[in-house]
């Protein structure tokens, strides 16, 4: 083993024991029978600068929910690191009996109703640690030993997530939702992205009672979504929102879409001679990667000539002339045919300006047929809309000669 592994395994190994160390220390002050048990979150992250809001609820064993009474005055108290108040008074950061407090905590939570939401007002690293609650209903005092809450406070926000719903295929639809970890809800985070301005952020409760920012679009995807990278900024106020602190997220979108813009290259450029060698190459875009096939015009039909080539090289003999090639790219989606592309010989040159003169008389004659046409329609509209008194004097003069012939 080298030198290299062996100190992985070392680092490993001691940062589980460390992890092992600090939950038995957490836990070590659990005694057998705890009288007060408390309902929050057993980790929570704050940002530096901010404030962080606890929710938090308690209950008592069933010996000690009888000496509990909430008509009586009672005071909330967080410990910090050890449940070992007599040894260290300066555990006490926080009671609720006292005007000044060595952390700038409070109680938001209705103690009578068994609940004690508790808000931090600024944290900072130094805050980082475990804690624990204490009821005092006197003569009922009772801490929390086995519901230690550990509190971790970092300098730099967490990165927002992007989350995306629905299948990544052209003409689906998704929803894509950008959210931010809110520990301070009276102080959230803003959250933009590329995907459209002035989003609305939207903040929602967690089943642990912690909050989250959210914003969300909804829209159909197309092949020009593919490759687009999608940014979410998480603007953090901090010291009262005198200051911000950003975080940044950005994912890929990777479209399915089928192949489109097939197309077929020659090269060497025509004009072509018997005996060259020529190059067809066949250029498409579609995601998954593309497989292509080869066809081409025998005898009026249509023939496969080669696959999963995108390139197809062959000697030019006196057959390939008037022949059309084509080209399919394909892939799980769908295929695409090319329009076919025809060989031009050396000589053929004159042929093909005999072609667009051709091309030129038949625009010709589509014109004046289209004169013609409507020049019809002009006179047959004219006719059939006389005046009344024209239409009866001509109906009367055919009477006469009828009337004069019998």
């Amino acid at each position: 083993m080298s030198v290299i592994s062996v100190q992985s395994v070392k680092m490993v190994t001691a940062i589980v024991l460390l992890s092992v160390f600090l939950v038995s220390g957490a836990l070590a002050d659990c005694p057998e029978e705890s009288a007060l048990f408390i309902n929050t979150p057993k980790q929570m992250e704050a940002l530096s600068g901010s404030c962080l809001q606890i929710p938090c609820n308690f209950s008592f064993n069933i010996n000690a929910q009888e000496t509990f009474d909430g008509t009586r005055t009672t005071f909330g108290v967080w410990i910090k690191s050890s449940t070992r108040v007599a040894k260290n008074q300066n555990n006490v950061i926080f009671n609720s009996s006292r005007m000044n407090n060595i952390y700038p905590m409070s109680l938001t939570g209705d103690l009578s109703q068994k609940n004690c939401n508790t808000l931090f007002s600024s944290v900072n690293t130094s805050y980082t640690d475990w804690y624990y609650f204490r009821i005092e209903n006197r003569p009922f005092l009772a801490i929390a030993s086995c519901d230690p809450l550990q509190i971790t406070v970092k300098d730099s926000p967490p990165r927002p997530s992007i989350e995306i719903s629905g299948d990544l295929k052209e003409n689906q639809s998704v929803t894509i939702t950008c959210s931010a970890f809110t520990p301070c809800p009276h102080f959230p985070p803003e959250l933009t992205w590329t995907l459209q301005q002035n989003p609305h952020n939207k903040i929602e409760e967690n089943t642990d009672r912690t909050f989250t920012t959210k914003i969300q679009t909804t829209f159909t995807l197309s092949d020009e979504h593919d490759g687009f990278i999608i940014t979410c900024s998480a603007r953090y106020p901090v010291n009262e929102g005198k200051d911000v602190k950003t975080a940044e997220e950005r994912t890929t979108l990777s479209v399915s879409y089928s192949p489109r813009d097939t197309s077929v290259v020659i090269s060497p450029t025509d004009p072509v001679s018997v005996g060259s060698v020529v190059n067809l190459t066949c250029s498409c875009r579609g995601n998954p990667v593309v497989n292509f096939v080869w066809f081409m015009t025998s005898d009026g039909r249509l023939e496969i000539i080669k696959v999963d080539a995108q390139v197809y090289g062959f000697m030019v003999t006196s057959s390939d002339r008037g022949r059309l090639y084509y080209c399919g790219c394909r892939n799980d989606l769908d295929i695409q045919l090319s329009t076919g592309r025809q060989l031009v010989f050396e000589g053929d040159q004159q042929s093909g300006l005999i072609g667009v003169q051709v091309i030129v008389k038949i625009l010709g004659i589509i014109l004046l047929v289209s004169t013609l046409v409507i020049f019809e329609w002009w006179f047959r509209s004219r006719c059939c809309n006389k005046p009344v008194k024209d239409a009866v004097e001509a109906d009367y003069v055919n009477r006469v000669i009828e009337i004069q012939a019998s």
